[in-house]
């Protein structure tokens, strides 16, 4: 499906959570593709590292991605209506950072909820923070430079309405969400940009992300994933492309060098 009219009238089926245990024994085989930023990208892609503009500690202020995630990305963006283009928000994700995350989320979600169960507050905390893990057999994917955070802006660089902000862990960020809490039929391409309805633009992400291979995670209407292990879950594959990465320094060039 590669028609933008299309993605639009075409519903985001409600998909399961991940199975985290069963996506945690899937082999990864590994891979050398190195870590691209995505401030390198052309217009119109547009990058705004979203957890460094927030103040969040360690987070670098760039959005860096495996060279394959790269350029299919650059193909969503090519490929959507005239006005439309992506805006890029996290790509790889230092281990510090997502641990910050976990944490923070899971702080919070006790405070607003006392005598929560551990059980109870680790799976909450999952649905929008996967476990800190730098595993080479089951890394959390943003570490794996293969999961990228993405929303759709104008011409002018203004994000379009999704109904939720990015990061708000509530229900309705969920990407089906709006599937349900809106039932009117989708507006047409050609009407005012800033007048269609977020549903409609949920529809437009999710569907021109999954032309280019990605998947999405359930629970976040901004998450995709290539080549890391919930890729290699939702798509079905026996294993995983992409295993923990990390930035290139001089010090690592020179002791390759020498």
């Amino acid at each position: 499906m590669t028609d933008p009219a299309q993605w639009v009238s075409t519903p985001i089926p409600s998909m399961p959570e991940p199975d985290w245990p069963a996506l945690s024994r899937l082999p990864i085989t590994g891979s050398s593709e190195r870590l691209i930023p995505m401030s390198l990208a052309p217009p119109p892609v547009r990058v705004f590292p979203a957890y460094a503009r927030l103040g969040v500690p360690d987070a670098v202020n760039e959005c860096y991605l495996r060279e394959d995630v790269y350029r299919r990305l650059l193909a969503v963006a090519r490929s959507l209506p005239q006005g439309l283009t992506l805006l890029v928000l996290d790509g790889w994700r230092p281990w510090r950072v997502q641990q910050y995350l976990f944490e923070t989320l899971s702080d919070s979600i006790r405070d607003a909820s006392p005598g929560i169960d551990e059980p109870t507050l680790r799976e909450r905390t999952r649905e929008f923070v996967s476990l800190p893990s730098r595993s080479p057999d089951a890394p959390s994917p943003h570490l794996t430079g293969g999961a990228v955070d993405v929303t759709l802006c104008d011409a002018d660089g203004l994000p379009l309405d999704m109904g939720t902000l990015f990061d708000e862990a509530v229900p309705a960020s969920h990407a089906a969400a709006l599937e349900t809490q809106d039932a009117a039929q989708p507006q047409a391409l050609s009407q005012d940009l800033s007048q269609v309805r977020p549903r409609d633009n949920r529809r437009l992400l999710y569907h021109a992300m999954l032309a280019q291979g990605f998947t999405n995670l359930p629970s976040e209407w901004w998450h995709f994933d290539y080549g890391d292990q919930l890729w290699a879950h939702y798509h079905g594959h026996a294993q995983a492309l992409y295993g923990p990465a990390e930035l290139d320094t001089i010090e690592n060039r020179w002791r390759r060098q020498l």
